[in-house]
């Protein structure tokens, strides 16, 4: 009877609470993105259009830098999603009556984001164009103010490029958390369980011979994912395979170790399903997978950082689209590495050898 009041709490609670979150957090309209800006012309008509850029509210300049290699660096990790440089003589452009013309770079391995951001990078050197033109400012330009948009990763805006990889990641949690959680409740269930009481194995040890053949399972998802994905869709591998597969480990570790905690917290298999679905509707909606994480609210982009598709989204279209590797992909691993610790430490801890 308390296990039916447990479950029934859980089904009226999980749709309310995501219909809250995900009512909030999904938004199409991607604002706040992170910049970086090199300024070769450093006088006040840069100074001018990069405030121009800021006050649009779709670009947070984050970032101020002094080479076109630290530009990329910064848009190879993820840190900043554009970048803006401006020209040695942009300003002496300005005053012989020449267009001055801004090279902005967007990371168009985010199909959402890149799109909305060289619309909005064309625009607003035209509005302040257009301004300049009513001010009637010597010389008597035509077009005063420019620029030119390049999109790095995916220029052609393909889809598939954006959509398959997240679909791995997707797809192997799911297995992970909903398999995991599901199958150790089945057999605590059954009882089967309870012949580990007379095995001298440790609580650890016990999850991690449970853990094994997920992780494999894992592996030969992620293979078959990459094989459709680049036989099928054409979807481009330009860092290494081998370092890709590496770096999985970490994110099908955290994925178990949030399945293993489910598994502690379910009585039965319904709970377990149900407590899974919670977890896996987030990994799909607020990691990145579908929308972009700037344009959520503070409070649930930084929920985000708890799910563990999140990092694995930037390690795997990190390497398959951008060609990175560890050198910046280190602060994901590390982030999983943590997940995984804290989720399979606490499981270790609960699945005592009384199965109580």
């Amino acid at each position: 009877m308390k296990r039916d009041r447990l479950t029934l709490a859980i089904a009226f609670m999980i749709p309310v609470v995501q219909l809250i979150i995900f009512g909030y957090a999904i938004q199409t309209e991607v604002k706040h993105i992170p910049t970086v800006v090199f300024d070769q012309s450093v006088t006040a008509e840069s100074r001018e259009m990069i405030e121009s850029f800021s006050a649009s509210g779709y670009f947070d300049i984050k970032y101020v830098v002094g080479s076109y290699e630290e530009i990329s660096r910064m848009i190879d990790s993820g840190k900043a999603k554009a970048g803006i440089i401006f020209p040695p003589d942009y300003a002496k452009k300005i005053y012989r009556g020449e267009t001055a013309e801004t090279q902005v770079i967007i990371d168009a391995s985010d199909n959402m984001t890149a799109g909305q951001a060289r619309a909005i990078a064309g625009m607003i050197p035209m509005i302040k164009s257009q301004e300049a033109l009513a001010e009637k400012l010597p010389g008597g330009m035509t077009i005063p103010y420019d620029s030119k948009v390049r999109a790095w990763y995916n220029p052609d805006g393909i889809t598939a490029f954006f959509i398959v990889p997240g679909i791995v990641a997707v797809l192997v949690t799911m297995t992970m958390v909903l398999l995991t959680s599901v199958g150790i409740v089945k057999e605590r269930e059954k009882g089967t369980l309870e012949q580990l009481m007379v095995t001298p194995l440790k609580p650890l040890e016990l999850m991690i011979g449970k853990i094994m053949p997920y992780v494999l399972l894992g592996y030969v998802q992620i293979t078959v994912a990459l094989v459709v994905a680049v036989g099928l869709f054409n979807v481009p591998v330009k860092g290494s395979v081998a370092e890709l597969y590496f770096l999985t480990l970490f994110f099908i570790t955290a994925s178990l170790g949030l399945g293993i905690t489910i598994s502690n917290i379910a009585k039965t298999q319904i709970q377990a399903m149900m407590l899974s679905f919670f977890v896996l509707l987030p990994s799909i909606l607020l990691s990145g997978f579908m929308f972009p994480r700037e344009a959520m609210p503070d409070i649930i982009y930084w929920f985000g950082y708890l799910i563990p598709a999140t990092y694995y989204l930037d390690i795997i279209r990190g390497i398959m689209l951008k060609g990175i590797g560890i050198s910046y992909l280190w602060p994901q691993v590390l982030m999983l590495v943590i997940i995984s610790v804290v989720f399979i430490g606490i499981s270790s801890k609960k699945f005592r050898k009384t199965l109580g």
